[in-house]
């Protein structure tokens, strides 16, 4: 996996304006073997970097969640708290 972030401040990805292209916050998953992206998950809005990302082995149905509903709640357990 790759993790893609726009530039910060005013700074512009020299290459990207040279094709006429923007910069986009994704995550692609790339095949190794022939070096195409097989998915990709554009990220818009707020968020503008990436910081990590990591493989979840053996996570079947992974999600993103919010801090602002109450699901995260039921999803993130705490150890020694129940």
């Amino acid at each position: 996996m790759i993790g893609l972030s726009r530039p910060r401040e005013t700074r512009t990805f020299e290459r990207l304006a040279r094709e006429g292209l923007q910069p986009k916050c994704a995550i692609c998953v790339v095949n190794l073997v022939t070096g195409d992206v097989e998915h990709r998950l554009e990220i818009e809005g707020v968020v503008e970097e990436l910081y990590d990302v990591a493989v979840l082995q053996g996570v079947v149905r992974p999600m993103a969640l919010g801090f602002k509903t109450e699901e995260i709640r039921f999803a993130i357990k705490v150890e020694g708290t129940g």
